[in-house]
């Protein structure tokens, strides 16, 4: 853990992911603090990519094209001006990458090489070996922030609050992680801050999320204030490798772009009756596809002994680790797999600068909801969004930073306001179950009023701030806003309103203070 600085810079990013460590690398010179929960290079999800960076800039491809399979796959709710942005800029941000020194595939003549990913019109994927690309492209940047004297690291501190005075943050709350019962806490001040926190697949049982991807970004922003968009839209990745393993490893959807086959225990290739694109259908339509299966007794498996077979290893390195892991041979075994919750289209509502609602605050990556994935995100667009709007903040704060005044030189002095009791395990556990069998995949009224009461009920127990109240907090934003979205659209499946319903063709906004609300509605009406 690195020693803590006297002061703050006075900009103060929460998160070393992609998102964060992009948006500290393209401030620079400017001094900024970044606060991680986990060491640089742990616990953030970026590292787990495994299928690439979605842009168009192989032979034929276009922008608009890439801009309008985004809308498409987004399902009637997509901000299509955030889209064709993002689209648009993709280009520059893969150049920054190679100076960062990732080193993407290339084929014979050195060119970036492309493939193809569901729901894309084009081979427009840049990947490294094959299935590496979050991992190679974290360890360039980490590489990079090391050598850059303007970023300092603290290492092994959580956010959990943001300080606010006269309706504008001025500063945060952190926690040492260390710290088993989390006595100790730091408050530097800021008159800018970045969440860059990550997702909320911790909330669920099965996910391939990092656990610190527990939507604490999510709960700190809404009890400040923010506004909250589109918090029902969760996307399931339809093969997670099903075991014991916690979080589920991902089995990558280029497996299926190179031909890999989803089987049924009976040996059917189910996909074929259920979408004409079949295993390379959108996402949301092959996970509920997969959780059929599973839910009939038939179970779901992804076939690689043809495509990649003998070469796997040697084309798709990280999962063949991890089926090794599960005692799977792909090369010669069926691969179980799992609907594994994935990645959150919601998050904190923010404009094409990355500025949210509250006045000092910027939110970046999948803590944050731009508009640009709407109800169902397209395959690889989640590490360009990150860098896109990551290179997008620091323009915008680097422009005001002359404007600012700089917050007053103080020492980051710990206090003891913050309770993380080990003892919470177990309820968590009982949470993220209730959230997969409930909230998950497929969903109604009925299941998310069980969830629903269960979470009023806990967080009624637990008054004072901590971990677990974060926890319970980002699981109601999203159970609440999941009832209220009384359709289906996207990746958010309501077996109670199985069809979507045009004149709720538009992407969802709630307060702290309209979620309680709601809650108190729904569940009076029980």
């Amino acid at each position: 853990m690195s020693t803590l600085p006297q002061t703050s810079s006075g900009i103060v990013i929460v998160g070393a992911g992609l998102a964060g460590l992009f948006t500290a690398l393209k401030l620079s010179p400017l001094p900024v603090t970044v606060i991680s929960a986990a060491p640089i290079g742990k616990g953030a999800s970026s590292a787990w990519a495994q299928g690439g960076i979605a842009a168009a800039i192989s032979e034929g491809d276009t922008p608009a094209d890439h801009a309008r399979d985004t809308i498409d796959a987004g399902a009637g709710i997509v901000d299509e001006k955030i889209a064709f942005l993002m689209a648009s800029e993709a280009p520059g941000r893969i150049k920054d990458l190679l100076a960062y020194g990732v080193p993407f595939d290339r084929d014979l003549e050195g060119k970036l090489a492309f493939s193809r990913e569901a729901a894309h019109s084009q081979s427009r994927i840049v990947r490294v070996k094959g299935d590496m690309a979050g991992r190679k492209i974290m360890e360039a940047l980490i590489a990079t922030v090391r050598k850059t004297p303007s970023i300092t690291m603290i290492e092994g501190y959580a956010a959990h609050d943001l300080i606010l005075e006269n309706g504008n943050v001025v500063g945060l709350k952190a926690h040492n992680m260390a710290n088993a019962k989390a006595t100790s806490s730091i408050n530097p001040p800021a008159w800018a801050v970045v969440l860059a926190s990550g997702g909320v697949g911790g909330l669920y049982k099965v996910t391939t999320n990092p656990p610190q991807a527990c939507g604490n970004g999510l709960a700190i922003a809404a009890r400040a204030g923010a506004i909250i968009a589109d918090a029902e839209f969760i996307q399931f990745h339809p093969t997670g490798i099903a075991g014991d393993i916690d979080p589920s490893p991902l089995a990558t959807e280029a497996l299926r772009g190179d031909g890999a086959l989803l089987l049924n225990s009976k040996g059917e290739r189910f996909m074929v009756e259920v979408h004409k694109d079949a295993e390379l259908a959108p996402r949301d339509i092959v996970a509920r596809a997969v959780f059929n299966e599973i839910e009939v007794g038939r179970n779901a498996f992804l076939d690689c002994r043809k495509n990649p077979g003998a070469d796997f290893r040697d084309k798709f390195p990280q999962v063949y680790s991890y089926c090794v892991e599960a005692g799977i041979n792909p090369e010669v075994d069926l691969i179980p797999v799992v609907p594994s919750a994935h990645y959150h289209m919601g998050g904190i509502l923010c404009d094409a600068y990355g500025r949210t609602t509250l006045n000092g605050l910027w939110a970046c990556g999948e803590v944050a909801s731009s508009g640009a994935h709407g109800a169902n995100r397209l395959a690889s667009n989640s590490l360009l969004e990150a860098c896109v709007f990551a290179a997008r903040i620091a323009g915008d704060i680097a422009t005001t930073a002359p404007y600012r005044i700089q917050p007053a030189a103080r020492k980051i002095t710990p206090s003891n306001s913050f309770r993380r009791d080990s003892s919470d395990f177990e309820a968590i556990q009982h949470i993220r179950g209730l959230m997969s069998k409930h909230a998950g995949v497929v969903r109604n009224q009925s299941g998310l009023k069980t969830v629903l009461r269960e979470v009023e009920t806990l967080q009624q127990r637990l008054p004072e701030p901590s971990q677990f109240n974060n926890i319970l907090l980002a699981a109601k934003i999203i159970i609440v806003a999941a009832l209220e979205r009384c359709e289906s659209r996207g990746a958010h499946f309501r077996s109670d309103f199985p069809d979507p319903e045009l004149k709720l063709a538009q992407r969802s906004f709630f307060t702290l203070k309209q979620i309680n609300e709601l809650s108190h509605a729904h569940l009076e009406t029980s």
